[in-house]
């Protein structure tokens, strides 16, 4: 499948000091050694080379050369990294007398990725880990992505493959060895262990979809009334001016949406039309998108004009639950109203021209979106997919429990098994025979 070997720039595109092309595949070595002249590498050691055109002559580059023979490189083919000066023109005149070598192509995206994962160098996971870490945009989401690719929830889905494999090997046992003398009590030891398996994989799943949103960002609706300051608070966060700001009423007509870095945590934040009673037909798909906005989010912001108390929008104060901040700003041109307790949640007061009570704000929404996206000691689901295979693997797993007759049990194991893989990318069969064998000695 990999007969041919492929090449790109690992490095990013761009004048930069250094340029990175990388080769994989079984020509890697020989391309170096007739770009360099020289027939031998020490591996994973840096040669100076001095780059040339085998069919010119003419001087490419003088840079290095790291030789990654497989097994044991990042693919498990031969790898080859081509360090050379950044410049445009360098970059792509070796590029071209690559392009000329036979067997040599241009890699797809992800294909050396792809690669790695065909030769049994990381899962699924890990692949996808990669890619998260590459796009990170804070700290926060490299530690997850990390995490991932060193094989935290691949291996936690593994171990869960594993038992399942397991106990669907003596449960077959007794299904397909009946004369042999297996213990009386595997098929209720085999039952108790899925039982507990299933909760383990259903109390993963109750985690409130912080892998999710720390990967692709907590999003944070800034919702109110018309002139409650909600564009001033967005540009406040956005430490820059992002939303238009005018005591115009009605001057944001759409959702507008930024992306930030929330105490190291991803952010996706928007401002949203006032929430108020309107005719103006534009307005009104404004205020629509505004609610449908704020009832999509996952933490809210809902802002009043502090001069408004008592007589707060209707429409607003719907829409305060528990995933809401509820804040009560300028504060600097009326008194600092005694509110006390709205429905359920403490208000804060600040004001966004003068900066009074931001500070406290800012803390309060840091905390908030902490505990949406806090890691806590098992790894997190980071994707869609996960969720849906392990709910589909729980639902084979109720149907075994509910089913007597074994032949059919047996198959919900199998499907359990088989969610589990589409996660990691590993399936085998074989390792059923395996525990077969191996714990029971059939046929000794």
């Amino acid at each position: 499948m990999f007969d041919q070997t492929i090449y790109a720039l690992a490095s990013g595109a761009g004048r930069c000091g250094v340029a990175v092309i990388r080769l994989s595949g079984p020509h890697a070595l020989t391309v170096l050694q007739q770009l360099s002249g020289k027939e031998t590498f020490k591996p994973r050691y840096a040669h100076r080379v001095l780059l040339t055109d085998p069919v010119s002559g003419d001087r490419l580059d003088d840079g290095l050369a790291l030789y990654f023979p497989g097994p044991n490189s990042f693919t498990g083919e031969d790898v080859v990294e081509l360090q050379v000066h950044g410049g445009r023109a360098v970059v792509q005149s070796v590029q071209e007398i690559l392009a000329g070598f036979d067997g040599l192509r241009l890699a797809e995206p992800g294909e050396f990725t792809r690669r790695a994962f065909e030769n049994d160098k990381m899962d699924l996971t890990a692949a996808e880990g990669l890619a998260d870490l590459i796009h990170a945009e804070t700290r926060a989401q490299a530690k997850q992505a990390l995490r991932q690719m060193d094989g935290a929830l691949g291996s936690l889905y593994n171990d869960w493959a594993d038992r399942i494999v397991r106990v669907l090997a003596h449960f077959e046992a007794v299904i397909d060895f009946p004369d042999e003398d297996l213990p009386e009590e595997v098929e209720a030891g085999v039952r108790a262990k899925v039982a507990t398996l299933q909760g383990e994989i259903e109390d993963h799943l109750k985690d409130g979809h912080r892998g999710e949103m720390l990967r692709d960002g907590v999003r944070l609706a800034i919702v109110g009334p018309p002139n409650a300051g909600k564009s001033s608070l967005l540009n406040h966060l956005a430490k820059r001016e992002v939303a238009i700001v005018s005591d115009i009423a009605g001057t944001t007509r759409d959702v507008i949406e930024s992306h930030l870095d929330i105490g190291g945590y991803p952010v996706v934040v928007s401002d949203t039309a006032g929430i108020r009673h309107s005719e103006d037909v534009i307005e009104v798909e404004g205020i629509r998108r505004a609610q449908s906005t704020a009832e999509q989010a996952d933490l809210k912001v809902i802002l009043f004009d502090s001069s408004d108390w008592p007589n707060l929008d209707e429409k607003a104060l719907s829409l305060i639950d528990e995933d809401s901040l509820v804040v009560f700003n300028k504060i600097d041109k009326a008194s600092k109203p005694d509110v006390g307790d709205l429905q359920g949640r403490t208000p804060l007061y600040m004001s966004a021209k003068s900066g009074e009570g931001l500070a406290d704000f800012f803390k309060a929404l840091e905390q908030e979106v902490a505990e949406r996206c806090m890691m806590t000691g098992a790894p997190a689901l980071t994707r869609a997919r996960h969720r849906e295979a392990l709910e589909d693997c729980v639902q084979s797993l109720v149907r075994f429990a509910q089913i007597d007759l074994a032949e059919l049990a047996a198959e919900d194991l199998r499907m359990a098994t088989r969610s589990l893989g589409r996660i990691t990318g590993r399936i085998d069969v074989e390792d059923v025979l395996d525990v077969v064998f191996s714990d029971f000695c059939i046929g000794k």
